[in-house]
């Protein structure tokens, strides 16, 4: 694959995140994520994907960021709503092989992106679709639906709660503790889990917001 040539540090900055977040990876997933990189960098240049430019703070902001979401991944089904470049969608698929990915995005160059992401990187878990959450119809509902900065979380629960299958869970990723939001939440919905996140290389508040359906007696 024909890739961004990357920094030699690169590789050690991914292992010495992993290792602080206590993330095991085999020496396979770890080239794909590098390699990820590369190609992110490469169709940046044409497709304006991220507005992060430098490959090593890519490392932080895009693969360990996504990574973070590990503990949160339900069932065997995920839903990357409003993926983007493909993040957190890819390198959960690269770091969980045997779960199924579709990721979903509704602008035409970044799907392109994804698409030949997961071809190159020989991702066989991953689909990727054209769409807005709004219209998208699935035939059978996911155990796990996340979604990185795509709305407020009342408005993702609304556009995306359809897509959960009844013991499923919508994961959010935020920043500061979304404490107005939560409390704008539509009824059915609950939170299930709040958990703050430390992400190395990133000076920034992280939590996840794990969602689920209200039990009824």
């Amino acid at each position: 694959m024909t890739t961004e040539k990357l920094p030699k540090k690169l590789p050690q900055r991914l292992d010495d995140g992993l290792e602080a977040m206590d993330i095991g990876l085999d020496a396979e997933a770890k080239e794909r994520l590098v390699a990820l990189l590369g190609l992110l960098g490469k169709w940046n240049r044409a497709y304006n994907l991220t507005a992060v430019r430098d490959p090593m703070e890519m490392v932080p902001r895009h693969l360990l960021d996504s990574l973070s979401l590990l503990p949160d991944l339900g069932g065997k089904t995920v839903l990357d709503v409003g993926t983007g470049a493909g993040f957190p969608g890819l390198p959960l698929a690269i770091a969980r092989p045997e779960m199924e990915f579709i990721l979903l995005d509704s602008a035409l160059k970044r799907v392109r992106f994804v698409r030949q992401a997961a071809l190159e990187l020989g991702l066989q878990n991953v689909a990727v679709v054209q769409s807005r959450i709004e219209d998208y119809r699935p035939e059978r509902a996911f155990d796990t639906v996340t979604c990185r900065a795509f709305s407020s979380l009342g408005e993702f629960v609304v556009a995306a709660g359809a897509r959960v299958a009844p013991e499923g869970r919508l994961v959010a990723m935020k920043g500061r503790y979304p404490a107005e939001e939560l409390a704008g939440c539509p009824p059915g919905w609950q939170l299930k889990a709040a958990r703050p996140v430390s992400i190395p290389g990133l000076d920034a508040e992280r939590h996840q917001i794990i969602m689920c359906r209200t039990r009824q007696n």
